[in-house]
C-alpha cells in the first residue's frame, strides 16, 4: 500500500474551540458592560466638572484597564482579584489543613478544601455486592465511579479504533438525554509499579523445597519488577444530579434509587467504546485511590488491603482516614504528607485535526505518579441548541465590529467563526455538545525531583498539541478534579463566587 492510500485512510478528528461571549475587545458580556458604564460615567463628569473628573477619572481609568488589558486570556481585573482573594484566603489559614490523628473531634479527619463537603456512601448493587457512591453534600451530587481497563489502539485495526471513538462520541452525545448527569470523568492513573502485587503473588506459590538458585533468580525478578513495570488504573466517574429527575427525589435513598436506574445502562454502553467494564468500585477501592494520591508511598500497602478480604479492607479503608494528615497549598504547588504535587488544566485544545492516539504520550506511564482526567460537561438538547446560536451570534458580531472598525479580520477569527457555525449546523443534525476540561496532576516525593517531572509534564503536552496551563493559586482544586470525588470546579465557582 503506498504511503497516499495509507494517509486517506487515517481518521482525524478536531473542530473544537472555545466559548467565546458577546462583546466588544474580547470581552465577554458582563466586563463589556462594566467598560461602557466606567466611559459613560467620565463622559457625564467631563460634561458636568472638571474638577469631579479629577476624582472620578482615575477610578474609571483604573476599571476601563483592568477590564480590556488582557494577558493570554487573563484580564489584569481577574487576576488581582485571583491573587486578593488567595492573600486573603492565606492569611485565615484556608491553604493549610491539619488532620487530628488522636483527635477525639468529630471532624477531625474531615477531607481538605473543596473535598470537605463529600461523603462516601455504600450501596448496595442488588447483586449480592456493594459499590461506592461519593454525596456532596452542597450541589447535591452523587458520583459513581467505575475502574475499567481500556484496550489499546497500537496493535488494533484502524477500524475499530475508529468504531471505538465513533461509539464514545455517540456515548457523550446520549448523555444529553440523560437529565441527571451532569458531568463524566475519565481518570488514568500512573505510576511505578510498588510490586506488592507480583511479591505477594510469586512468595506465596515459592515451593519450600525448591532449587536455592532458582529461588534466588525469582527474588531478584520480584526486587527489580517495580524499576520495570507500571501500575495503570483507568476510571469512569459519572456524577449525577438526582433533584433534576422527573421524580424529583427528596430523601438520599430514594436519590439513590434514582442514579441505581441510569447506571446500568450507561455502563453497558461503554463496552463499545473501547473499554472493559470491570465493575463499579467499592467505597473501599475509591477511599483507597485518594489515600494512595495523597501518600503515594502507600500505594503497596493499600493494593495488599484491597487484595486481602473485603471486610478488612472496608475496616480500614473509608473515608475517614483517606484523606491527608497534613497539606500546604502554595501558589504554584501541593505539598501533602511528605509528596509534592503540580496540576494543570487544559489551555488550548489542538488546533489541527488530530489521530485518536494524540494523547497517548501524556497518557504513558512516566517516572513519577501521574493522574490525566478529561473532563466532559454534557448539554441537553435545549441547552445545546441555544448555546451554538449564541456562539455564531457572538462571532458574527466580532465580524461586524471588525467591518464597523475598518479592520481586516484576521485568520483566527475566520476560522473561528467557520468552526461555530460548522458546530451549529453538526447540532442541527443531531449531533451533541458538551463542554470538555483536562486536568494533568504530577507528584513526587523528593522536591528535588519536582522540575524535571514538570519538565516531562509540560513535554508530553507539546508531543499531544495541546496547552496547559499551570494552575496558579487552585492547587489544592486542581488536585481533587483529578480524584474520583465528583469535583468540577467551574460549577463550583458559579455556587460559591465568594
Amino acid at each position: 500500500m503506498s504511503a497516499k492510500a495509507q494517509a486517506e485512510e487515517t481518521r482525524t478528528y478536531g473542530g473544537w474551540r472555545r466559548a467565546r461571549p458577546l462583546g466588544m475587545f474580547g470581552l465577554g458580556f458582563g466586563q463589556t458592560m462594566v467598560v461602557l458604564a466606567a466611559m459613560t460615567v467620565a463622559l457625564i463628569t467631563v460634561s458636568v466638572s472638571l474638577t469631579a473628573l479629577a476624582v472620578v477619572g482615575p477610578v474609571c481609568l483604573i476599571v476601563i484597564v483592568g477590564n480590556v488589558a488582557q494577558w493570554d486570556g487573563v484580564s489584569l481585573a481577574q487576576a488581582l482579584v485571583q491573587r486578593f482573594r488567595w492573600v486573603a484566603g492565606s492569611g485565615r489559614g484556608r491553604t493549610s489543613f491539619r488532620g487530628g490523628v488522636i483527635s477525639a473531634q468529630e471532624h477531625a479527619w474531615q477531607l481538605p478544601g473543596v473535598l470537605a463537603p463529600t461523603v462516601l456512601l455504600s450501596v448496595d448493587d442488588g447483586h449480592g455486592g456493594t459499590y461506592g457512591v461519593v454525596w456532596h453534600r452542597r450541589l447535591r451530587t452523587m458520583t459513581v465511579t467505575l475502574r475499567c481497563a481500556a484496550q489499546s489502539t497500537w496493535l488494533a485495526d484502524p477500524e475499530a479504533a475508529t468504531a471505538w471513538v465513533s461509539n464514545w462520541g455517540g456515548w457523550l452525545a446520549g448523555l444529553g438525554h440523560v437529565p441527571i448527569v451532569r458531568w463524566v470523568a475519565v481518570t488514568v492513573d500512573t505510576a511505578p509499579d510498588s510490586g506488592t502485587r507480583l511479591a505477594d503473588y510469586i512468595t506465596g506459590r515459592l515451593a519450600p523445597d525448591g532449587p536455592a538458585a532458582a529461588v534466588r533468580v525469582i527474588q531478584q525478578l520480584i526486587a527489580a519488577a517495580p524499576q520495570a513495570a507500571a501500575d495503570v488504573q483507568t476510571t469512569v466517574s459519572i456524577t449525577f444530579e438526582p433533584a433534576a429527575s422527573p421524580a424529583r427525589p427528596k430523601t438520599v435513598p430514594d436519590c439513590l434509587a434514582e442514579v441505581d436506574r441510569a447506571l446500568p445502562g450507561l455502563q453497558d454502553a461503554l463496552a463499545g467504546c473501547g473499554l472493559t467494564v470491570l465493575g463499579r468500585a467499592t467505597a473501599a477501592q475509591i477511599a483507597g485511590i485518594v489515600r494512595h494520591a495523597f501518600d503515594p508511598t502507600s500505594r503497596g500497602e493499600v493494593t495488599r488491603l484491597l487484595s486481602a478480604a473485603a471486610d478488612a479492607a472496608a475496616e480500614l479503608l473509608d473515608w475517614s482516614n483517606a484523606g491527608p494528615v497534613a497539606a500546604e497549598e502554595h501558589t504554584d504547588r501541593y505539598e501533602h504528607d511528605g509528596a509534592t504535587s503540580v496540576t494543570w488544566a487544559w489551555h488550548e485544545a489542538p488546533r489541527q485535526p488530530v489521530t485518536h492516539h494524540v494523547l497517548a504520550r501524556l497518557l504513558a506511564p512516566g517516572e513519577q505518579p501521574k493522574r490525566v482526567t478529561l473532563l466532559y460537561r454534557p448539554m441537553t438538547a435545549g441547552q445545546a441548541a441555544g448555546e451554538v446560536e449564541r456562539q455564531v451570534n457572538a462571532a458574527q458580531f466580532r465580524s461586524a465590529y471588525r467591518r464597523a472598525r475598518k479592520l481586516d479580520p484576521t485568520a483566527r477569527d475566520i476560522a473561528d467563526h467557520e468552526q461555530a457555525a460548522q458546530a451549529a449546523r453538526e447540532e442541527a443534525l443531531g449531533a451533541g455538545v458538551g463542554l470538555i476540561s483536562l486536568w494533568v496532576t504530577t507528584t513526587v516525593l523528593d522536591p528535588a525531583d519536582l522540575g524535571r517531572a514538570v519538565a516531562d509534564v509540560e513535554s508530553r503536552a507539546e508531543t499531544c498539541k495541546v496547552r496547559l496551563r499551570r494552575l496558579w493559586h487552585s492547587q489544592a482544586a486542581g488536585f481533587a478534579v483529578t480524584l474520583p470525588a465528583g469535583i468540577c470546579p467551574p460549577v463550583l465557582a458559579q455556587q460559591w463566587p465568594n
